[in-house]
Formats: C-alpha cells, structure tokens, sequence
C-alpha cells in the first residue's frame, strides 16, 4: 500500500503528550481520529514521542493507506480538524520502506530558559523561569560531556529495561535576546527525560552549586539520584527530525 509522510508542529501545552493513551487527550489520539475520518488510517508511525507538555516544531509521522490521497488537502483538511494547537504543514508520498521513526537519523531539541529576576507572562507557556543568575560558559562546558556515545542512566528514566546508551552529536548552551538562554542538543535518540534531565543538571551547575566536571561523574555513576530531576516540559521543543 502507498505510504505517506507528515510533517507537523504542536502546542503541547494542553496534551498528555504524542503517544496514545486511554483516556487522556494526547497529540496521536487527535491525528488518528482525524486521520481516520478522511482516510480510514487508523494508526501512524512517529519519529519520536514528546512527554506531557512539551511542544514539536518539527515532528514526522507516517502511515499506509490503500485510499487515493489528495496531499495538498489532507494537509488542509487534518490542520482544520486539530488545529490550532496541531498543523499539519506537509504531506507527502514516500517509498515503502519509509519510517518516520527509523528511517530518522538524529533528532534536535531546544530548551529555553528566561533568565531574569522576574517572570514574562507573555512566555511562560515556552521557557522556564530561573529567576538567579546563570554561569552560561560553566554550562556550556558541562554538557560537552555528554558528547559522543554514553550511558545515560542517571540522566534516563529507566523503562523495562531498555539500554541507555545513547550518541550526542553535539550540545551547546547559549545566551539569546531578551534574557533567554538556550540549550540545544543533537543526537541519534533520546531516552525518556533525558533532555530534561541534562538540563536541570545544567542549571545546577549554573547556579554554581555544581562544578562543570561533574557532568562526567554523574555519567559514571549511571544512578539516576546523580541529576536533579528533571527540568519543567514546558520550555522543550522538538526541533528537527533528519533524514
């Protein structure tokens, strides 16, 4: 059957994030309802999952069909049905050994942070506030070890015993306009957290409560009581998907 891909964006805001789950409004839930009512798809293939609240720029799906697809339409008629926090920017026709999912060769999140003593209320659905002051070049060296191939044990939350060794291609923390630092990072696949996870370390370290060095001890340890936590979903954005 014809295989078909999706490029779309998503306020995740107001979603228990993409993956379907019983009960509960998710990103998957919405497409696939849609998806169903004009083309009888009834489920789709994704190049990552995104938990509760963090949002997608750039997300894939695919999925098969034996129904004639009019691309230009069904990209206009699934934003009508879910938007406005989801739109459907492209659909296209793809080879069949095409996945969204393993098909992608890296993935890209962006976290933002508003740095500053008080907090924006025209933004605080996409960055987190830290209201004391930030050592961005202390973060910065932190998160460079994490580069290259790791386990991420005490950065994952650890799921049915699933590896965490992952490849970070690059990561980088930077200072943006308008008090906004930004923590970019690229790799061929992420565990559950692991971004958040890397990023609340990184504000310790920025905090000064941390050394830079430490980075390195904490992947050692592969214990999960070595990070912090996890930083809040809200200012995590799905970036890019490669292929």
């Amino acid at each position: 059957m014809p295989r078909y891909r999706l490029d779309l964006a998503y306020d995740g805001s107001h979603f228990h994030g993409y993956a379907r789950q019983p009960g509960v409004r998710t990103v998957q839930g919405d497409l696939e309802a849609a998806l169903h009512k004009i083309a009888a798809v009834m489920t789709t293939d994704i190049a990552g999952r995104t938990d509760a609240g963090v949002h997608a720029r750039h997300q894939v799906a695919s999925f098969v069909t034996d129904e004639p697809i009019d691309c230009v339409k069904l990209a206009r008629s699934l934003t009508k049905m879910v938007g406005p926090e989801v739109v459907v920017y492209r659909c296209e026709l793809v080879a069949d050994d095409f996945s969204a999912r393993f098909s992608a060769t890296h993935r890209v999140y962006r976290y933002r942070i508003l740095n500053r003593p008080f907090p924006d209320p025209l933004r605080r659905g996409m960055a987190w506030h830290v209201k004391d002051p930030l050592d961005v070049r202390a973060m910065h060296e932190a998160v460079q070890h994490f580069v290259g191939e790791n386990d991420f044990a005490s950065f994952c939350r650890q799921s049915n015993g699933k590896t965490t060794l992952r490849t970070v291609v690059s990561a980088s923390w930077c200072t943006r306009p308008d008090d906004l630092l930004r923590f970019e990072i690229k790799g061929v696949a992420f565990c559950h957290q692991m971004v958040r996870a890397i990023t609340a370390f990184s504000v310790e370290v920025g905090l000064g409560k941390l050394e830079p060095i430490a980075a390195a001890a904490a992947l050692e340890a592969r214990d999960r009581s070595m990070a912090n936590g996890a930083a809040p979903p809200h200012g995590l954005v799905l970036w890019e998907i490669c292929y």
